[in-house]
């Protein structure tokens, strides 16, 4: 089965692309091919494996091989891993929406600069801390996870709601969000 699912964010956010433009951001956010910012399927796919191990851990998933299935496992000693049974799309902006910001030209409408700095004992800025970002604002993001089984549907929908943090400075206020199913 395949499992529509949004990401709605509620602040600033960022997945780094790993690059920088120069002088000005240090980090600058991924975008596809249209300059749109989109969430890396292998990032829903890890934080959706985090809150399975801890809700493994609580002894709250319904199966047992869940996260063995959805998610595979690393190779043993002997090399013997297990390949995981889902694949995970990039969540990114779809529909209509998309098509009115490319066609406006409006992506450029999409991003902000923060910045920040390391600050000492006394209230005084460090010399060379200061550091910026670029954010994508606030927005919804669209993507897919196929090949789960109609048995651990239970699993991944618990998986999802636990999920309320994502991107680049998540532990500072950035990317608040929510996963939930459908569009």
């Amino acid at each position: 089965m395949t499992i529509d699912y949004t990401i709605e964010f509620f602040s600033y956010w960022q997945c780094g692309s790993g690059l920088a433009a120069g002088a000005d951001v240090d980090a600058l956010a991924i975008k596809d091919e249209d300059g749109l910012p989109y969430v890396p399927g292998r990032t829903v796919k890890g934080l959706l494996h985090d809150a399975a191990v801890t809700l493994s851990g609580l002894g709250a998933l319904e199966n047992e091989n869940f996260i063995a299935d959805v998610f595979g496992t690393s190779g043993d000693e002997d090399g013997h891993g297990k390949r995981s049974l889902a694949s995970f799309s990039n969540a990114a902006i779809t529909g209509p929406v998309r098509k009115s910001i490319i066609d406006g030209k409006l992506a450029g409408g999409l991003y902000a600069s923060v910045a920040s700095t390391a600050i000492d004992n006394d209230g005084i800025a460090k010399d060379h801390t200061l550091r910026k970002i670029q954010v994508v604002v606030p927005c919804a993001v669209r993507g897919k996870i196929y090949g789960v089984s109609d048995t651990y549907e239970n699993d991944l929908r618990s998986c999802m709601a636990m999920v309320k943090r994502m991107g680049t400075g998540r532990s500072r206020g950035l990317g608040r969000c929510e996963i939930r199913e459908g569009e």
